[in-house]
């Protein structure tokens, strides 16, 4: 790997999880507080739930594995809050979980990015893992914003500024 390609596979890893942050900003803003621990059904999660698991995946895979940094993730946890955080807080913790990912890949060299890691059983490189917190980072937002849009029967917009470009360009 060279790297160009070494760092335009960082700098797209850290595009999406800055695409995702407003997007789960905006499904927050537009809910109250009791709806963003409001459960579907007894056998799915919250957005609360979803946006703590988010975190302690985020951490455990990138942060800890490949920061170095302690793992402290309580993933049973991540399910079985029922409430106790705040919107605001909800988006704290998200951001500065997605900022502090970012600062740990944002320098990685090419060798760093092949090092094996192991999380949860599963051994992939450092590229793997941040491979799979982007995927799964995507996949959870998705479920935020689909639980949003049945809560508020209500289009997101997320796209809205992408169609006013494509129309000035057009």
């Amino acid at each position: 790997m060279n790297q160009n390609i070494t760092q335009n596979f960082i700098q797209q890893a850290i595009i999406h999880f800055e695409e995702n942050l407003p997007r789960i900003e905006k499904c927050l803003n537009i809910l109250t507080e009791k709806q963003v621990w409001q459960r579907p059904n007894p056998t799915s999660n919250s957005i609360g739930n979803l946006i703590l698991h988010l975190c302690g995946n985020i951490r455990q895979w990138v942060i800890s594995s490949i920061g170095g940094k302690q793992d402290i993730r309580q993933r049973d946890e991540e399910f079985s809050t029922t409430d106790g955080l705040s919107k605001t807080e909800l988006y704290s913790l998200i951001k500065n979980t997605i900022q502090e990912a970012i600062k740990t890949i944002k320098n990685l060299s090419e060798q760093e990015l092949l090092e094996q890691k192991s999380v949860q059983g599963y051994n992939y490189s450092a590229l793997g893992n941040i491979f799979h917190v982007v995927e799964h980072l995507s996949y959870h937002v998705g479920q935020i914003a689909f639980w949003t849009k049945a809560v508020k029967d209500k289009d997101l917009g997320f796209y809205d500024d992408m169609d006013s470009l494509n129309n000035i360009n057009t």
